[in-house]
């Protein structure tokens, strides 16, 4: 029989799902005065603040009260750490039917809904941004991945103080990594099969991470202090795997209370989600995640560090 604790976990997620349906009429209306188009032909339309190269269209200011839709596959909207702060009742970013598209680089706020990836949509990428205080007037998402999308990669974000942070519905091979999703009402939201939750830092969520289908894989993330870790529900069959086997290992979670006798840094009993889903290789550590500049950064520095030292040896060598 459900626990109390897991009764009010299952109706606090129907609600969300109740409250995105009834209000998605609301989200989807948009008026033209408020939208910025990057259309099909490459132009920019209802905005003087976003600048053009090619494919690659560039913030160069902050955008009030405005949403986007991307009309144009194969382009790059790049927010170059401008924000993009708007109306409770709309969606921020919409891509319908589109591939190849990045979003990159902005602080997205004050939205009914963050960004939107649906239809027919592949190969998306949401990459370095910050999505904060969305969807909490309408219930809503800080990302939205839904009616058959798939391979969107999901990298590298803070997704903070959101009443979801990201929700997968009807989608598959989605790729969530690297991010920090904190303070959410609920984390990740999986609804679709064939996604990959793998090193995120999951922290401070009502609740972190629910899955309500099956063939859906979570490791070497870092579950912290969330008020429930995880959770499967009814409508999934569980199977779902939440480690990556061993020696690799499971996910780290700030409640397991397991030891590691013999120091391969795997707890030597399971960590519990459910009575039919656990953590068969927890980590005993937390994992290492690197923060998404880091990738990039390391390379650079040693070049330069390897340029510094050539051009030093060559001011020696004249003297």
């Amino acid at each position: 029989m459900p626990t109390v604790g897991e009764k009010r976990t299952t109706l606090f997620l129907l609600l969300i799902l109740f409250s995105a349906l009834i209000m998605f009429p609301s989200i989807v209306t948009v008026k033209a005065s408020e939208t910025i188009y990057i259309r099909l032909d490459g132009s920019i339309e209802g905005t003087s603040k976003i600048q053009r190269d090619g494919n690659v269209y560039t913030f160069t200011d902050d955008i009030f009260n405005q949403s986007i839709i991307v009309e144009k596959d194969d382009v790059v909207v790049d927010g170059a750490g401008y924000t993009l702060e708007g109306d409770a009742k709309i969606s921020a970013i919409w891509l319908e039917n589109r591939r190849n598209v990045t979003i990159k680089n902005m602080q997205i706020m004050h939205f009914g809904e963050g960004i939107r990836i649906m239809g027919n949509c592949e190969n998306n990428t949401i990459i370095e941004n910050n999505i904060t205080d969305v969807g909490h007037e309408i219930a809503a998402n800080g990302i939205w991945i839904t009616f058959g999308a798939s391979d969107t990669t999901i990298s590298g974000n803070n997704i903070t103080n959101n009443y979801v942070g990201i929700f997968v519905y009807m989608s598959g091979g989605t790729i969530i990594s690297e991010n920090c999703i904190a303070s959410n009402g609920l984390g990740i939201w999986i609804s679709g099969p064939s996604n990959h939750i793998i090193r995120n830092n999951i922290t401070n969520n009502n609740v972190g991470v629910s899955i309500d289908v099956d063939d859906n894989i979570m490791y070497h993330n870092n579950f912290v202090n969330n008020t429930v870790q995880a959770k499967v529900t009814e409508r999934s069959s569980l199977v779902n795997s939440w480690d990556n086997g061993y020696p690799s290992g499971g996910n780290w979670w700030s409640n397991y209370n397991g030891t590691d006798n013999d120091g391969d840094g795997i707890g030597d009993t399971p960590y519990i989600i459910d009575e039919d889903n656990q953590d068969n290789y927890p980590l005993v550590k937390p994992a290492i995640i690197p923060e998404f500049p880091s990738l990039l950064i390391l390379p650079l520095l040693i070049t330069l560090t390897f340029a510094a030292i050539f051009y030093k040896k060559r001011l020696t060598n004249k003297h």
